[in-house]
């Protein structure tokens, strides 16, 4: 049986939290093709805007060499923050599959609920709870050790 994209995403998760980020990983799909897999890096580059999601994003881009990714599906072991749930309208994903929800910095379907703004342009369908108790147990594991 071959790895379902969440898997995959949930697989970097794993490898982020081995290196002491926080466990989040991010698979964007063109149909059956994998356009891009990333984890967040935010410690490795320095770099704030390194989530999982937001290099996925600029790695999927660089493969289909256009600045539009309509038609194609993020799969993501956390709810989008506002700086990745705008990076999804922008460019135009089809649709958001996402594991666990982020009560605090979510955008999606907590907080500001970015798609569901008057004044958004584009507005993914989204796929909440793929393997959120996977998801949210790397998550608790992690930052019960930082504490």
């Amino acid at each position: 049986m071959t790895e379902s994209p969440m898997d995959l995403a949930l697989r970097l998760a794993q490898e982020a939290a081995d290196v002491g980020e926080a466990p989040i990983g991010a698979v964007i799909m063109e149909g059956t093709r994998i356009l891009a897999a990333e984890r967040n890096r935010m410690q490795a580059l320095r770099d704030p805007t390194a989530h999982a999601e937001m290099l996925a994003i600029r790695a999927a881009l660089a493969a289909r060499n256009t600045g539009r990714l309509d038609g194609c599906d993020l799969y993501v072991t956390l709810e989008p923050c506002a700086m990745c749930a705008g990076a999804i309208a922008h460019t135009r994903l089809r649709r958001v599959y996402f594991a666990a929800e982020d009560i605090k910095a979510g955008a999606v379907e907590n907080g500001i609920r970015l798609f569901d703004q008057p004044t958004c342009h584009h507005h993914p369908e989204v796929i909440s709870g793929v393997s959120a108790g996977r998801a949210e147990a790397m998550l608790t594991a992690f930052f019960r050790k930082l504490r």
